[in-house]
């Protein structure tokens, strides 16, 4: 026999740049894992295939290579989906091969039978299923090219029957990559430097499509003396080396970088698609550019939209630019992210008591990490400390989920991470609800030999669900986790583990943790009344916080107000 349909799927995705695998094997699957068995792919066994999801985005995102992760039919690649959703929302290349039972029992509520494709749909940028053997490599590299070249997630659904079928003879379709440099017109480019040159107060606001344009955003900021805001998305790329930098805006941001951008009166976005209209400045004049034509004015209206590459677009139009020494908003600007930052440090200290502030493990954390170690954080609270206190220095990265928000996302991501990257330090700041929705691929660090570092901020509760309802003006409910000690849970898997409860231990314990040679967890009991400070507050958020004061002290609960008042000042 010739070689079977799974075999040219497997071949098509290694001449695609695959070099790995994430998935869960079963019956319906035999035929692919086989393939991959047979070939230089390597194969990573998690335990729950939404781990499978997150991984392989974080492997994707580090390396820039497109990624594989494969299930069998029905519950076991419906469990992807989430870990897809957050993958393609960040814009990783990833393919999935979903299997799907035989064709035959198509459309009889056959046991285990799911229709993936409206699922499927939303999260991808190429969802089909092979229907037939002749259909296996053109349809393969399509979903290959798809994945890279539109960067998202593609979807072959593969019937079981269909996989394990001989592979006819097919023209030889493979997957092209290109990459094109893209700017605006010549005409656009005068446009953009007549508005950037008549402005006062002119802002930069720059997102993740900076990545590769440090350089050419910090002369283009020295050449209008503008202070550069950036999204959170953004940190690794704008915020290092820029001595224009003023922080991050929206809910998680600083009072400077959001100062700059609410009081400017000219302000060039940047390959960026921050989504809170509301910190958007009211009354300025606004110029975007972006590679994807379907962002341009899409979360506030805009005066001048250009489809290009960010650098490719600021290297043409440095030259239009007129240098102005007029610093005025600049160091107004710089001043506010000063004193920001300061207020920051503020908290990066032992609290009250001996206490654990989330901050102050954050910051111990960033002194004792490598110059290139990838963070990833829990969404919520673990997501504030890692943007807020560590550093970015050029050669670090930041993989949390912002345009998702999934919980749960930070361990798998560092598995995929540290995958990519086996010789950089992979440190996952977890949240104490976000580990335990996966707590099972614990397992897999250890038994697939990922060399990851966990630290575990262990409040005992779902804080940043909390603050929302107390800023709603609620009685926080249904928000305390009753936690095990996770060094003992991540002991008997097969972690080197410790449990910090005071302050005055924990350097010693971050330093022992870092340096531990296999996977190792450190379960920091924090401060549970810590909060997270927005950049400034508006009215309808002090009002909630008054209104649940008054409510906790009526419902008995007096002693939770007064901490949370002592343990802010």
């Amino acid at each position: 026999m010739g070689k079977r349909v799974a075999d040219v799927i497997v071949e098509i995705l290694q001449e695609a740049g695959v070099k790995r695998c994430w998935g869960v094997p079963g019956d319906t699957l035999n035929y692919v894992t086989d393939a991959i068995r047979r070939s230089p792919i390597e194969w990573v066994h998690v335990r729950h295939e939404e781990v499978g999801g997150f991984a392989a985005g974080a492997d994707s995102m580090i390396t820039g290579d497109l990624v594989a992760c494969a299930g069998s039919c029905g519950p076991g690649s419906l469990h992807f989906v989430n870990g897809l959703f957050e993958s393609h929302r960040n814009r990783a290349p990833v393919v999935l091969i979903a299997s799907q039972v035989t064709r035959d029992e198509l459309g009889f509520d056959f046991p285990q039978e799911v229709d993936f494709m409206p699922i499927y749909k939303q999260c991808s940028v190429f969802c089909e299923e092979i229907r037939t053997p002749a259909q296996a490599r053109r349809k393969t590299a399509m979903a290959a090219q798809a994945a890279l070249m539109k960067r998202g997630v593609a979807v072959l659904i593969l019937p079981v029957d269909v996989s394990q079928a001989e592979a006819p003879d097919e023209p030889g379709f493979a997957v092209h990559v290109s990459r094109p440099v893209i700017r605006p017109s010549d005409d656009e480019l005068d446009r953009i430097a007549e508005i950037l040159n008549g402005g006062k107060r002119v802002a930069i606001y720059g997102g993740s499509g900076c990545e590769d344009a440090h350089d050419a955003l910090v002369a283009l900021a020295d050449r209008l003396k503008a202070p550069v805001a950036h999204t959170s998305r953004a940190k690794d790329f704008v915020e290092y080396d820029n001595p224009f930098n003023v922080g991050m805006t929206g809910l998680l941001g600083n009072a400077g970088g959001c100062h700059t951008v609410a009081t400017c009166d000219t302000l060039l976005l940047l390959g960026c698609d921050f989504a809170w209209r509301q910190f958007y400045p009211d009354q300025a004049r606004i110029v975007q550019v972006d590679i994807d034509p379907t962002h341009i004015g899409r979360r506030h209206p805009v005066e001048v939209g250009v489809v290009g590459d960010v650098k490719a677009t600021l290297d043409a139009l440095l030259s239009r630019i007129a240098a102005r020494q007029d610093r005025a908003f600049l160091d107004e600007c710089l001043d506010r992210h000063a004193r920001a930052m300061q207020a920051l440090d503020e908290r990066e200290t032992i609290g009250r008591g001996g206490k654990i502030h989330p901050q102050y493990l954050a910051r111990l954390i960033d002194r004792h990490a490598a110059d290139d170690a990838i963070f990833t954080a829990d969404g919520g609270t673990a997501t504030v400390w890692v943007l807020r206190h560590t550093r970015a220095t050029g050669k670090r990265r930041t993989i949390i989920s912002l345009t998702h928000g999934t919980m749960a996302n930070a361990m798998p991501q560092a598995l995929g991470a540290k995958k990519a990257a086996p010789d950089r330090q992979v440190i996952s700041l977890s949240g104490d609800g976000g580990l335990t929705m996966l707590l099972g691929d614990l397992i897999t660090a250890v038994q697939e030999k990922i060399p990851i570092k966990i630290a575990v901020v262990n409040n005992g509760k779902l804080g940043f669900v909390e603050l929302e309802m107390k800023g709603d003006g609620l009685l926080d409910a249904y928000t305390n986790l009753d936690n095990p000690d996770f060094a003992r849970v991540a002991g008997a898997i097969g972690f080197q583990a410790q449990r910090v409860e005071k302050a005055e231990d924990l350097e010693a314990a971050v330093s022992a943790w870092i340096a531990a040679p296999g996977p190792a967890l450190i379960d920091v009991v924090t401060d549970p009344m810590e909060l997270v400070m927005p950049p400034k507050f508006e009215a309808d958020q002090v009002f909630g916080m008054a209104l649940y004061s008054v409510k906790a002290v009526l419902a008995g609960r007096g002693k939770d107000v007064w901490e949370l008042a002592t343990d802010a000042v």
